[in-house]
C-alpha cells in the first residue's frame, strides 16, 4: 500500500481526532470526548485518511494505517502519554536521549 505525504494541511479539529484515534479511542469514545457525533467523526477520519492517500482495499485497517502515519508526520506523544520508554534509547554525546533506530 502507497501511502503519500500530506496532501493538504489538517484542521485544528483533524489533528485533534487524530490525536485520540492515536491514543486508541474508539469513533464513539472520540464523539463523546469532542462532543460530536459518530458520523462526523467517521467523516473525519475518512477525510484525513483521504489527504494521506490512504484507501481502504479490504485487506488493512484504515485506522492502523492513519495513526501510524499521523504518528510518523507529526510525531509520536503516545508514547510519553503512556508512560512508555522507547527500547532503542541510548545517551547521546551530550547525555541527552536519542532513539538509536533512527538516529542515523
Amino acid at each position: 500500500m502507497d501511502v503519500n505525504i500530506l496532501l493538504r494541511e489538517l484542521t485544528p479539529f483533524e489533528q485533534l481526532v487524530c490525536e485520540h484515534l492515536c491514543d486508541g479511542l474508539t469513533n464513539s469514545a472520540i464523539a463523546k470526548t469532542t462532543a460530536h457525533t459518530e458520523k462526523v467523526i467517521e467523516n473525519t477520519v475518512s477525510r484525513v485518511a483521504h489527504a494521506f492517500s490512504i484507501k481502504s482495499n479490504g485487506q488493512v485497517n484504515v485506522r492502523v494505517l492513519l495513526a501510524l502515519t499521523y504518528r510518523s508526520h507529526f510525531g509520536d506523544n503516545a508514547f510519553d502519554k503512556l508512560g512508555a520508554t522507547c527500547r532503542h534509547l541510548t545517551a547521546g554525546p551530550n547525555g541527552e536521549q536519542i532513539c538509536a533506530r533512527h538516529s542515523d
